[in-house]
């Protein structure tokens, strides 16, 4: 649905944001996920947003970053949204504990939001009430992904739910193969507050032209589709991650263009 003039520019950005997760995550297995070798290589790869001479590109990564520096020359677009997403990438691969939801929304507010940013930009918005509208929703997407993968963080020793809203459960509660009450009643916290976000954002689309008003609405609808997924499951992730069948997703969009 993404305009054809438009399709190499957002290639360019998928390119930067890819790169730079599977470097955090992915790259040299031989590396442990959270060795701060890692984060180096993060730099590395963040540095080549200043090399102003094409020739001294890294040649591993020039093909991304010439294309990005046409991207963010033609759409004005500002570099730290990119540096944002570099440092919420470095810092998931060192810490593994929130102790507030302020701290889990910080990391959001780099690890998510810019990518929001980075759409309207390139759909030619550049307005600062659209842009907090924006991060609601980005922020709640990304809520709702840790909500979701409970059960896939237990295996990397992640925990994004805040300590302070622990209320005195302990970390094996927490990674236990199925949720207790205690964990259910947390979740429920986690799941209400994301809720709120999404509504808070939801009055984007009607600021936005087509097509990427309907790409934001049945992006907003899968985000409150997976926490209802959660609230059926009675706010139990670690037994089973909540997802979407290929029914579910053909149901979603028929509800979106057709409310």
């Amino acid at each position: 649905m993404v305009p054809k003039h438009m399709r190499r520019h957002v290639a360019a950005v998928y390119a930067f944001a890819r790169t730079a997760d599977d470097i955090a995550d992915e790259e040299h297995e031989s590396i442990a996920e959270d060795d701060p070798i890692r984060v180096e290589h993060l730099r590395e790869f963040e540095s080549q947003l200043d090399v102003e001479d094409a020739a001294k590109l890294d040649p591993k990564w020039s093909w991304i970053f010439l294309a990005l520096a046409n991207t963010i020359r033609e759409y004005e677009i500002p570099k730290q949204l990119f540096r944002d997403l570099i440092s919420a990438f470095a810092q998931d691969v060192v810490q593994k504990r929130y102790a507030t939801f302020s701290d889990v929304l910080d990391y959001c507010r780099r690890s998510a939001n810019p990518v929001g940013r980075l759409v309207l930009i390139l759909h030619g918005y550049k307005d600062d009430e659209l842009y907090v509208l924006s991060d609601h929703i980005c922020t709640a997407l990304q809520l709702a992904n840790f909500w979701q993968d409970m059960s896939v963080d237990r295996g990397k020793n992640r925990i994004y739910v805040p300590q302070e809203d622990w209320g005195g459960l302990t970390e094996a509660e927490i990674f236990a193969d199925t949720a207790n009450d205690k964990v259910r009643a947390m979740m429920k916290k986690q799941v209400e507050r994301t809720a709120k976000l999404f509504d808070l954002g939801a009055p984007l689309v009607k600021h936005l032209k087509f097509p990427l008003s309907l790409e934001i609405k049945v992006t907003i609808a899968g985000g409150r589709g997976i926490l209802k997924k959660i609230i059926r499951q009675n706010y139990d992730t670690l037994y089973r991650r909540p997802s979407f069948s290929k029914f579910d997703k053909v149901k979603l969009l028929c509800k979106v263009i057709v409310p």
